[in-house]
């Protein structure tokens, strides 16, 4: 694999790393030259991400981390400022989709999806700025929807947080635009990926989530983990030097 150099001697933390866009970003950023810190629930998947970059050439490690427990995730934050000297890129990705509406979400269900959707980033972003701020310098991808941009029919939880957590992005992006510090969301349409479950149930199986895709999404398919990993490049990079604050969507034109 030949790598390249837009990202060289940065380090890229990330959260819920060990599948789809997660690994996918984790692969991309490594490929520009970034040391990366794959973490998972799943220490095996978050391992095997690491193992299939090193083997390529690049420089990775991996760790089990479970995201919802603020002490672990801020301490595994430290401590790659500890292990590297500096912390350059955050993305913290990890999440979760109940699907239901007002009368079918409980509120430990919607406990849990502010918990995984909203909390866990700022906790995140906390920490990652604790490291950031003394370097003048960072750049934090929130990973988002673009269900927080519109609304989806019968999903309360997800889109009451993934609004929330575009609000929490762009509130970080102006207090700390002049510390040198960028923060962005990144917002995913239909990907094909495990995380489509919960629109899998809610549609009626696997059949009727390919023909909404197919018949409902302008470019008429799925995007592809890939596609949206270059956009993670993009803004972890100097290439969106000037961006912050800003909601990306790439869903093929559904939210329009």
């Amino acid at each position: 694999m030949k790598f390249g150099t837009l990202l060289k001697d940065r380090v890229a933390f990330l959260t819920g790393a060990g599948s789809g866009i997660g690994r996918a970003g984790a692969q991309a950023l490594a490929q520009e030259g970034a040391t990366v810190v794959v973490t998972d629930l799943d220490p095996a998947r978050a391992n095997a991400v690491a193992d299939a970059i090193i083997a390529a050439g690049g420089r990775a490690e991996a760790m089990g981390l479970d995201v919802t427990d603020d002490a672990a995730l801020e301490a595994a934050i430290t401590g790659t400022r500890h292990r590297y000297g500096r912390l350059d890129i955050l993305h913290s990705h990890a999440g979760i989709q109940i699907p239901g509406s007002l009368e079918e979400t409980t509120t430990a269900d919607m406990d849990r999806s502010w918990q995984l959707n909203v909390r866990s980033h700022f906790t995140a972003a906390r920490a990652a700025m604790a490291v950031m701020k003394p370097q003048g310098a960072g750049s934090i991808i929130i990973t988002a929807s673009n269900s927080g941009v519109q609304y989806d029919r019968e999903m309360i939880a997800y889109c009451t947080t993934k609004h929330a957590v575009i609000a929490m992005v762009r509130q970080i992006a102006v207090d700390y635009a002049r510390h040198g510090i960028r923060c962005n969301a990144l917002c995913p349409g239909f990907v094909d990926t495990v995380f489509n479950a919960g629109f899998e149930t809610q549609m009626g199986g696997r059949k009727a989530l390919e023909s909404y895709v197919a018949d409902t999404i302008p470019m008429g398919r799925w995007g592809t983990p890939e596609e949206i990993a270059e956009s993670i490049v993009y803004l972890a990079s100097d290439r969106s030097s000037f961006m912050t604050g800003h909601a990306l969507v790439i869903d093929g034109a559904e939210s329009l």
